[in-house]
């Protein structure tokens, strides 16, 4: 919206839209492997999100577009279209991470890498999981998005294999990480918007 517009009232239908039109929101799941538990993890996060009503809110599975790995391929597989579809059709990112080696899993990062403008001015939460909360990867991953246009905020919930997961496979998440997740969700709808009038 203008300034003038803002400060007077007098708002275009055009105007209207944009702040009224809810935004698409896809919450990335970041692992492919066997036994992963980023399902749960996205799924919980799914569900919180979805209490607030304040946008569409989708889980996406990077392992459904069976991507190849970049550069090994002449690029005609139609799930690499198909992501940068998906992606395109987004406004922002909540992306589920898993702490691999000190870094993010190789399949976020092929993922990563075989999209550009659809990443362009969107931004981004981080929700990380590891034995330190997957604090490393989320760091790695921050930079990546920097690259991308992605702006990614501040808030970041951290989960603990030791404290928020039972036997390292069922997610059993402390109560505490509730106020982190709809805080870092604030902070993803604010600047989704924002961002917005920039694409």
């Amino acid at each position: 919206m203008g300034f003038l517009s803002k400060l007077f009232g007098t708002q275009s239908r055009e105007e209207e839209d944009v702040t009224t039109e809810k935004l698409n929101i896809g919450i990335i799941l970041g692992s492919t492997r066997q036994g992963r538990v980023s399902p749960q993890v996205g799924e919980w996060v799914k569900g919180i999100a979805d209490k607030r009503g304040d946008a569409i809110y989708e889980i996406v599975d990077i392992a459904d577009f069976k991507l190849p790995f970049l550069g090994t391929t002449d690029g005609s597989e139609p799930g690499i279209a198909d992501w940068n579809g998906k992606l395109a059709s987004l406004d922002g990112f909540v992306f589920i991470v898993a702490e691999y080696n000190h870094s993010i899993t190789g399949a976020l990062k092929n993922a990563l890498d075989f999209a550009r403008e659809a990443w362009n001015n969107k931004a981004a939460g981080i929700v990380s999981y590891g034995s330190t909360g997957g604090a490393r990867a989320a760091e790695h991953l921050r930079g990546i998005c920097g690259e991308l246009l992605i702006a990614d905020v501040r808030v970041h919930p951290t989960l603990s294999l030791f404290t928020d997961f039972e036997n390292g496979t069922q997610f059993k998440p402390q109560n505490l990480h509730l106020d982190n997740v709809n805080a870092m969700l604030d902070q993803v709808i604010a600047w989704s918007g924002a961002l917005k009038s920039l694409r």
